[in-house]
């Protein structure tokens, strides 16, 4: 049995999953070997957009603190891919000597070439929230064909490698650039098969006034579904994420539910952290066992002596026949199987004739490996998780957003009146006083069945009005003196302005008059 997580993972990879891999070419076709620091990395967040969408200024934000090799501008500006990471000192770490230290997990980024690593750089430095999590700023998406000339190594292909490896890609548009180019499409469609790890941002949201926002997003949500093929919504979270004062403070309390929803989700990745690097895995031995079965029919399929290079021409042109043929023989989802035009391109380049034949026990190996050895692995997740302290991110911008009465939530709803001397409820009591005398009470209390007349009128749901009830009804007795009526009409309002009631009643609205019990 293994100690942790992150070894069983590792053990599992290493003894099943790899020897596949190796034996038919997987690494060439479709993803580099993981190594020891893919499994114990921090969760990564990449953060994708066009130029001057706010990418670089977002990071600032979550840190409070700028990184070192850190530039804003209006202009396109961060023209390098930037790791930005924990370090217990200030400094940058260029691509060339990044890609060979064993403990990141960036060691397999050496096949792009000179090109891409001259253009990747490292940004340590020591902050609270890079203890928990890494994030990966990338140069700003241009529209043209400057995108594809001038930069010199295969940018989509670069995006697809994080992608794969990240726990969050947050992609970034602003209320005024909503135009998606085909390089940013490009882009998109390279995260093809991580729609979990997607999450849109649109940024500079206070720069426009409601009206124009419900435009601006309705539009927005149009250009996504041209380029995110998934039959679901995709979540948008509005805001304006930098320092500065708000523009338009219309829309402050929506900009501040979504910030707290979104810094919710990254929070969580610590947590999660374990749960998505054993999805990866899935994901890929899936994928793994899915290209054996095609390389060894296509090693079956080629003449042993003649006609090797038109046979390979006509086996190329009926993938997509032979991706149906596996499917029926394999019961095998057609999700599970590489893009077809991809495939077609990489394959020219082999001779089928030297593939390996089919071997059955590495694909056995795999088979016992997602039946038995994942389960073990989801139990000791599970047995980690109630054993370890909840990791949260914490530091910057999370800890801003959590206290003290700028905290999302403070002095609203339940939590009115928490930081007063007074009864919050007193305020309203004379309005509800009258309707209280007007159900003549008896001996100052009245009936359950006549508060429920008038308690019904708020057209709240029986279950709703049973917690509120609950909750008023402070001395258990089946009856409401004037306190704990005036209280059940305060609940009621705070329910129907849109608030969560508390499954305890706070001590601060307890009315005065029962404090003593």
């Amino acid at each position: 049995m293994f100690q942790t997580v992150t070894e069983g993972l590792q053990s599992v990879y290493m003894k099943k999953l790899l020897p596949l891999e190796q034996t038919y070419l997987f690494h060439d076709f479709h993803s580099p070997a993981l190594e020891p620091a893919d499994f114990n990395n921090k969760p990564m967040v990449l953060l994708v957009g066009q130029y001057s969408t706010g990418k670089t200024t977002f990071i600032r934000y979550l840190l409070e603190q700028d990184f070192p090799g850190m530039r804003i501008g209006p202009e396109p500006t961060t023209d390098s891919f930037i790791a930005v990471m924990h370090g217990e000192t200030e400094g940058i770490i260029p691509g060339n000597a990044l890609v060979v230290d064993p403990n990141k997990p960036f060691r397999k980024l050496n096949c792009f070439g000179n090109a891409f690593l001259n253009r990747f750089v490292c940004s340590q430095m020591p902050n609270q929230v890079l203890q928990s999590i890494s994030v990966i700023d990338t140069p700003g998406i241009l529209s043209g064909e400057k995108q594809r000339i001038s930069r010199g190594y295969d940018f989509a292909q670069v995006l697809q490698w994080f992608g794969e490896r990240v726990d969050r890609i947050i992609l970034l548009f602003d209320a005024h650039k909503l135009d998606i180019s085909d390089e940013f499409s490009e882009a998109i469609r390279s995260f093809r098969g991580q729609d979990d790890k997607i999450l849109v941002v649109l940024n500079k949201a206070d720069q426009v006034d409601t009206q124009q926002l419900m435009r601006v997003y309705g539009a927005l949500m149009w250009s996504l579904g041209k380029v995110l093929n998934t039959p679901e919504v995709a979540r948008v979270y509005l805001g304006s994420f930098w320092s500065k004062p708000l523009q338009n403070t219309e829309n402050r309390k929506l900009f501040e539910a979504e910030a707290q929803d979104l810094f919710k989700d990254i929070q969580s990745l610590p947590r999660n952290a374990a749960l998505r690097k054993l999805n990866d895995l899935i994901k890929r031995a899936r994928l793994a066992k899915v290209h054996a079965y095609i390389i060894s029919h296509l090693k079956k399929e080629m003449p042993a002596m003649f006609g090797k290079d038109s046979k390979k021409k006509e086996l190329i042109s009926k993938l997509p026949e032979i991706y149906t043929t596996l499917q029926r023989e394999h019961h095998i989802s057609p999700g599970d199987f590489p893009p077809v035009v991809r495939m077609q391109e990489q394959l020219q380049h082999y001779d089928f004739s030297k593939f390996p034949p089919m071997k059955p026990k590495l694909i056995e190996s795999v088979d016992k490996m997602l039946a038995t050895r994942i389960a073990e692995l989801m139990t000791l997740i599970r047995e980690e998780e109630s054993t370890v302290p909840e990791r949260m991110v914490s530091g910057g911008a999370f800890q801003g957003s959590q206290e003290g009465p700028f905290g999302h939530g403070y002095g609203e709803g339940v939590g009115e009146g928490a930081d007063t001397e007074d009864w919050i409820v007193a305020r309203d009591k004379p309005k509800y006083d009258e309707v209280f005398y007007s159900l003549s009470p008896i001996n100052g209390r009245i009936s359950g069945a006549n508060a429920k007349k008038e308690l019904l009128s708020s057209k709240l749901p029986n279950s709703v009005l049973g917690k509120i009830w609950k909750l008023s009804d402070c001395d258990r007795d089946g009856m409401l003196d004037d306190e704990e009526f005036a209280l059940a009409q305060h609940l009621i309002k705070i329910k129907l302005e849109g608030f969560e009631l508390p499954n305890e009643l706070p001590a601060h609205l307890l009315p005065p008059a029962h404090r003593k019990h």
